[in-house]
């Protein structure tokens, strides 16, 4: 009797209670595996930034009409190899020469024609964006407005005139033509006349190691011609080669301003090929 009852009794008590802890400890796994993914895609991103592409956006018209102020593109910082200033990150260089030849490595010559990012020689911290063309050992001149390369006037073309609407009511008109350079490069430039400051110049030799970059907007661009400001651009001071917009909009509407983007962004642009 006393063994069945001691049975009966074991079987009528109730369940033990459940582990309250288990929510809990996958609450908290949750929560790490988050931290987790975030900081391996913060952390993929900056690879990426650093040594793959980086975005730039652009603040002046130097470049008109190939890029407009608002422009947002992707520069491949691996096309001419890399140098101290190629893994820059918020503005601050690796402090050492990576070595190689003028201070790259895997390195590779910019073409002519190219549009490229790269720091300014005079505090090698400021990005600029120009088209080089002029490369290592060549002769650059301009002459009444027209580039000349080795002695030989850059032929151009006239096109119908480019108007700048700036949107303040300032409207500037500017003469438009296509130029060739010497290896069949073609793209547009900007005058506003053939006598403006730098339109006669002296002969710049190119040094072994530099390159001579000037702006689609001849006569609004601070660049090479300008030595003491710009001058011949070193090699390892090339960031990269503006590959191809994926973002442009109207400059006088702020980014952040989301309400005007129907009317502001320039969707025609997004995706072009920068050249």
């Amino acid at each position: 009797m006393s063994l069945r009852k001691q049975n009966r009794a074991t079987a009528t008590q109730p369940p033990p209670p459940k582990n309250t802890q288990t929510p809990k400890a996958t609450t908290q796994s949750g929560t790490v595996e988050t931290i987790k993914t975030v900081v391996y895609a913060i952390l993929i991103a900056l690879v990426v930034r650093t040594v793959l592409i980086e975005p730039f956006n652009i603040p002046s018209r130097s470049m008109l009409p190939t890029l407009l102020v608002g422009d947002y593109l992707f520069v491949s910082k691996f096309s001419y190899g890399y140098s101290r200033y190629s893994f820059s990150l918020f503005g601050l260089s690796i402090p050492f020469d990576l070595g190689g030849e003028h201070g790259r490595i895997f390195g590779s010559e910019p073409k002519r024609g190219d549009v490229a990012v790269f720091k300014l020689p005079r505090d090698n911290k400021t990005d600029y964006i120009k088209r080089i063309v002029g490369l290592p050992g060549d002769r650059i001149q301009v002459t009444n407005g027209i580039l000349v390369i080795n002695g030989e006037p850059v032929k151009r073309e006239p096109v119908s005139d480019f108007v700048d609407d700036r949107g303040d009511g300032q409207i500037v008109r500017y003469r438009q033509y296509i130029e060739t350079l010497p290896n069949g490069v073609r793209h547009l430039i900007l005058e506003r006349g053939d006598d403006e400051s730098l339109d006669n110049t002296g002969v710049y030799v190119v040094p072994p190691g530099h390159y001579f970059a000037m702006g689609d907007n001849r006569d609004n661009s601070l660049d090479s011609r300008v030595q003491s400001a710009v001058g011949f651009v070193p090699a390892e001071n090339l960031v990269g080669r503006a590959e191809f917009l994926f973002f442009s909009i109207d400059e006088n509407t702020r980014l952040w301003e989301f309400w005007n983007w129907p009317t502001a962004i320039r969707f025609s642009r997004i995706f072009d090929a920068v050249d």
